[in-house]
């Protein structure tokens, strides 16, 4: 993977194999939970991180001052640690054994981090767990020129089952903008660095999608007809990181040894994401888990050009100067 929108991509290609179903996770909040594990990870554990992440640069998009980044590292009360591990001295103990206490624990934690966007991030914690690593993120922008609330109004979307009228914002603006291999961009610039990419296929949302739609160097006069959007999504991703070539962390031959002497397997990797999306600007939250057990592993134009979002779409939210991927929404269902 070469670059953010490699990263963002193939991950959503199996995370999200139904375009006919609303979706909703951040890349940036993966990586960076990621990128912990593998401060703690040595061998080939941490080889195939390497490659995962290898595109993914977090740099200046840690510097959003709307930006709210949280990492934690939970260790149980037994669990040894490596005092080089990064988050060692400012480690949070509990007593996993009260499995119940320390999901209750761990859901205020990353509630508190998302401003109550992910207030149940676990549904479950097993007693087995001896360790869990937290990345939390909460962003808040509004637009540079917000839509105008009085414009919105209810306008026909072709969902999957059927055209629904839902309400539908408008903006006309000089916007960045591509048409290319069947799907158009328009570039939406909010606040500190942040825009969004809509991105709308010529027909559907299965048609193939490749890095190129996140490049827009040209811009035109734009008549945007968007609906406004509340998506949320909840999931595992272990089968999907073994998808894309990170498996050796979930097996016996997981070696995590740079976080302790102990040996080291993730049992899963919850991630849950929020983003809405209106006249004013976007606000979004997200939260993924990297939990960990001992031993083996046990898991569950010069005219405007028109731009009406009437069919399912995919929206990004990223860094303008970096690249870096917040959120990556599938709208199937306004």
């Amino acid at each position: 993977m070469t670059d953010q929108a490699d990263f963002a991509l193939d991950l959503h290609r199996v995370a999200v194999p139904d375009p006919s179903q609303n979706a909703c996770w951040s890349p940036f909040s993966v990586a960076c939970a990621l990128a912990l594990a593998r401060e703690g990870a040595r061998g080939r554990t941490r080889a195939e991180l390497d490659v995962l992440l290898s595109g993914f640069e977090l740099g200046a998009a840690l510097e959003v001052p709307e930006l709210a980044l949280a990492a934690m590292l939970w260790a149980d009360d037994g669990l040894a640690l490596n005092p080089g591990f990064p988050l060692a001295s400012s480690v949070r103990r509990t007593a996993f054994s009260d499995h119940r206490t320390a999901r209750e624990l761990i859901n205020a934690a990353v509630g508190e981090a998302t401003r109550g966007l992910v207030p149940e991030l676990l549904g479950h914690v097993s007693p087995a767990t001896v360790a869990v690593l937290v990345n939390a993120l909460y962003l808040k922008v509004s637009w540079q020129r917000p839509f105008k609330a009085n414009a919105t109004k209810p306008r026909l979307f072709h969902a999957p089952g059927g055209d629904v009228e839902v309400p539908t914002m408008e903006v006309a603006a000089r916007l960045g903008h591509a048409h290319r291999n069947g799907w158009r961009t328009v570039v939406l610039p909010a606040r500190s660095g942040v825009e969004v990419l809509v991105l709308l296929p010529d027909e559907s949302l299965d048609q193939p999608l490749g890095a190129s739609a996140f490049d827009v160097d040209d811009s035109a006069g734009i008549t945007l007809l968007l609906p406004k959007v509340d998506v949320r999504e909840k999931f595992e991703l272990s089968d999907v990181l073994e998808r894309v070539g990170v498996g050796t962390m979930f097996s016996a031959g997981a070696d995590f040894t740079g976080l302790s002497p102990d040996h080291l397997v993730v049992s899963e990797v919850v991630h849950e994401a929020v983003l809405r999306v209106d006249e004013r600007g976007l606000e979004g939250a997200a939260a993924t888990a990297v939990v960990m057990t001992r031993g083996a592993r046990s898991r569950p134009p010069v005219d405007p050009v028109l731009v009406h979002v009437d069919r399912p779409f995919l929206l990004v939210v990223r860094h303008a100067e970096s690249k870096a991927v917040y959120f990556l929404a599938q709208v199937a269902h306004p």
